[in-house]
């Protein structure tokens, strides 16, 4: 449990910082492929790093909340034997 809130204090540290350095991820480690091509935005590139930093925020809260394994089981659980 812990270990589960230190990682969620870890991704909502590391995704802001996506966010708001996005250009300087970019310049370092170039452009995605697929997201210039799949997303079909101007920058699909910047757009993907911001939502992997918002996701990362977004899961981040919720491990550190103590809703991280709700939500899995709420969405897994149907494919979960019984």
């Amino acid at each position: 449990m812990l270990i589960q809130k230190i990682l969620g204090i870890i991704f909502v540290i590391l995704g802001p910082f996506l966010i708001i350095k996005t250009e300087w991820i970019l310049e370092n480690f170039g452009p995605i492929e697929w997201a210039e091509d799949k997303l079909r935005t101007s920058g699909g590139s910047r757009f993907f790093y911001k939502m992997v930093g918002l996701l990362m925020i977004f899961f981040g809260m919720a491990m550190v909340l103590g809703l991280f394994e709700g939500m899995v089981l709420w969405v897994f659980g149907p494919l979960l034997p019984k």
